[in-house]
């Protein structure tokens, strides 16, 4: 109950292709937390606009049907520009739905009574699930069959709405997603929910977009819960990176061609300094990069792994939204890579792969006349 009893007073507190060039952008609202996905999707809106960014939906019934005390009003979230009110108001709003449901899954824990009339104190489960790089038709078996079994799921920004359309209208959803400048949720505040959560016996779900152990703060969630004597299981998928490589038809490592590869980040532990420590050691023409949330800090680091052997017109290509309806990618050389990401105006969450293998995509341009273009999705 840390978490609940620090903002308790905030409760008072109101593959088919065309070409196409440069695209206006896009204007990104205050996201609310609580998302209740019961309306049909727009067969054309983006999976990370972030439906609940606007409205706040809830679903016909609550976490036990068979409860009276679990109906509720629907409301609509305040869109308020500065992030500390913005937090605050959402942390506001979900705060009595939290405890109701906390209170309900204590109850269940409470009736279930083990041998000699001692009471048996039911510990939840809690699932780290990869949910692949967007398209839910990548999710494994497994990861669906357990989000559809989840009391309560814990999602971040990356995962798409058509992934949480499969969850189950007995679950919960909590958003605890972070943008650049916006943290819905502290990842201290994300640790505590999911141990109250499972300390009151629920099966709790984090969605990740992507590999939760591959720059997703996943091995930091285990260690805490683990430390806790929670039980953590983590159902792996696909990775970004090999999910959006094999949708544009770039093999990551090739004979002749790469012989390795490496993922990088673009944001240092402290924020969004250039990971320049890493270029010299990366700069290996033989390899593949793949760099994740590297679009704020691509200039300099091109610049470095240029000064430390790269090729200038090392085939790149940077791609938003990978393997969703909403995909865009610019090829560029290394050199203009930067350049070509701003005129296009991509936008997080964007993947860039650099190296000699991004020239056997199918999508890469024949003509030496042509050396970018933006690609987007129908």
């Amino acid at each position: 109950m840390a978490v609940l009893k620090e903002i308790s007073h905030l409760s008072s507190v109101s593959h088919s292709f065309r070409y196409k060039y440069l695209k206006s952008g896009k204007l990104h609202k205050p996201i609310c937390s609580l998302h209740f996905p019961d309306k049909p999707k727009s067969s054309n809106s983006s999976p990370f606009t972030e439906r609940h960014s606007i409205d706040r939906y809830e679903r016909d019934s609550w976490l036990y049907k068979d409860d009276p005390t679990l109906s509720s009003s629907s409301s609509s979230c305040s869109l308020l520009y500065d992030s500390n009110s913005i937090r605050e108001n959402d942390i506001a709003s979900q705060l009595p739905e939290l405890k109701k449901l906390l209170q309900v899954l204590r109850e269940k824990r409470e009736r279930n009574v083990g041998c000699g009339g001692e009471r048996e104190r039911a510990i939840g489960n809690v699932f780290l699930v990869d949910t692949g790089p967007g398209d839910p038709e990548l999710l494994t078996v497994k990861a669906l069959r357990v989000i559809q079994s989840a009391d309560l799921l814990l999602y971040d920004r990356l995962v798409s709405n058509d992934v949480l359309d499969l969850v189950g209208d007995h679950a919960r959803l909590l958003y605890v997603g972070k943008t650049a400048g916006y943290h819905s949720r502290t990842q201290e505040e994300i640790h505590e929910l999911l141990l109250n959560f499972a300390e009151a016996g629920a099966n709790v779900v984090r969605l990740k977009g992507g590999d939760p152990l591959v720059f997703g703060r996943g091995g930091e969630e285990m260690d805490f819960l683990q430390r806790q004597g929670i039980q953590v299981k983590v159902i792996p998928g696909i990775a970004a990176a090999s999910g959006i490589a094999a949708e544009l038809g770039i093999p990551l490592t090739h004979r002749g061609v790469a012989n390795s590869v490496r993922f990088l980040t673009g944001h240092s532990r402290k924020g969004g300094t250039d990971p320049l420590y890493v270029a010299e050691s990366a700069a290996d023409p033989d390899s593949t990069l793949v760099i994740y949330m590297g679009v704020a800090t691509l200039p300099s680091l091109a610049f470095k792994l240029i000064n430390h052997g790269i090729p200038a017109d090392t085939p790149a290509a940077a791609v938003e939204r990978g393997t969703t309806p909403q995909q865009r990618i610019v090829f560029s050389g290394l050199q203009d890579l930067a350049e070509k990401i701003s005129l296009a105006e991509l936008v997080s969450p964007t993947l860039i792969i650099v190296g000699k293998v991004v020239a056997l995509s199918p999508l890469w341009p024949e003509s030496s006349k042509e050396p970018s273009f933006l690609v987007e999705a129908r």
